[in-house]
C-alpha cells in the first residue's frame, strides 16, 4: 500500500512517540512489571500489554505494507501516549506504574 500524505504523517509521529526498539519493547513486555499495569478484560492479558505485543509486530513491519487496520493501531498508539504524558506524575517516575504503563506501548519517558 503507498501511504498518502497523512498516513504518512501518522507513521512519522508514530516513530517519534514510540521511541524503544521492537527488541527494547519485546524484552521489556516479557517482565512482571510490563504485565502488572493496565486494564483487563476478563481478567485476561491488560490492553496494553496486548498492544504493545502488536506494537512489535509495527515496528517490525515495513511501512510500506502497512494497511489500514496498522493506520489505525498506530493512531491509537499516538493517542494512547499523549494522554498518558498529559497526566505525568509529580517526583521520580522511574519505578511507577505510569511509566511502565506507557512503556508498555513503546515510549519509555526516561529515555
Amino acid at each position: 500500500m503507498t501511504l498518502n500524505t497523512k498516513a504518512q504523517g501518522i507513521v512519522y509521529e508514530f516513530k517519534h512517540v514510540v521511541n524503544m526498539s521492537a527488541k527494547q519493547l519485546e524484552d521489556w513486555l516479557e517482565t512482571e512489571e510490563s504485565k502488572s499495569v493496565g486494564q483487563q478484560e476478563d481478567g485476561g492479558e491488560p490492553i496494553g500489554h496486548q498492544s504493545g505485543r502488536r506494537i512489535v509486530e509495527l515496528l517490525r513491519k515495513n511501512q510500506a505494507e502497512y494497511d489500514e487496520d496498522d493506520l489505525a493501531q498506530i493512531q491509537w498508539v499516538i493517542d494512547s501516549i499523549r494522554r498518558h504524558l498529559a497526566r505525568r506524575p509529580e517526583g521520580d517516575i522511574a519505578h511507577t506504574r505510569w511509566r511502565h504503563a506507557l512503556m508498555n506501548l513503546g515510549h519509555d519517558p526516561l529515555q
